[in-house]
């Protein structure tokens, strides 16, 4: 329980550090969000749906997947 705490915290600092950089105006301000999304989703994914004791093969998936995506995300803009 105290692991989900810690996670949890994370969670709410980076989403207090994404609304932070949305208020700058910087040329990097959406690359520096999206990647805070990543991490968001990841922590999600790994302690809240206890993808941290699942098969090795589906943490390496979902970790590719937020790869592709952000990647994906970030060459179209």
């Amino acid at each position: 329980m105290k692991r989900q705490k810690i996670a949890l915290a994370v969670l709410v600092v980076l989403t207090i550090l994404s609304a932070v950089v949305s208020n700058f105006s910087s040329d990097y301000a959406a690359t520096i969000i999206l990647i805070l999304s990543g991490l968001k989703f990841i922590g999600i994914t790994y302690y809240f749906m206890d993808l941290i004791e699942a098969h090795l093969a589906w943490r390496i998936l979902t970790g590719g997947f937020v790869f592709v995506i952000l990647t994906v995300i970030l060459v179209i803009k």
